[in-house]
């Protein structure tokens, strides 16, 4: 028999763009994290109110998982996150960037609400 693993249109997407398009990719992400301004927190950070949007063959998407996924080589569906250990979702780090699921980036909250950030750990 068979394996079978259900891929959302995202995860096809991805891996499509990975094997097909990764260099054409590298360059954007390279290009968006480029445009950003580093903060005081050693965030890169773009002049937006709320999370910075790209568009790549087709699909729109947060910069931030954009770039996590392409400079990791990650195929994550939509039912995972990319999570900001910074706690602040402008951020387009690679360093602040991690994978995870819904729960774990809720746990995240909690921490942060109760400790707040210890930027020299990042």
């Amino acid at each position: 028999m068979d394996d079978f693993t259900y891929r959302d249109e995202s995860e096809v997407w991805l891996a499509k763009v990975l094997s097909e398009d990764y260099e054409e990719a590298l360059a954007r992400a390279a290009s968006l994290v480029a445009a950003a301004q580093v903060d005081e927190n050693g965030c890169l950070v773009t002049n937006t109110t709320s999370p910075r949007k790209t568009r790549f063959h087709g699909h729109q998407l947060p910069a931030y998982r954009f770039v996590y996924c392409v400079l990791n080589r990650a195929v994550i569906g939509w039912k995972e996150v990319v999570r900001h250990r910074c706690h602040n979702r402008l951020c387009l780090n690679p360093e602040h960037l991690v994978h995870g699921s819904r729960a774990d980036n809720k746990r995240d909250d909690w921490d942060y609400w109760a400790n707040g950030v210890d930027y020299d750990l990042l």
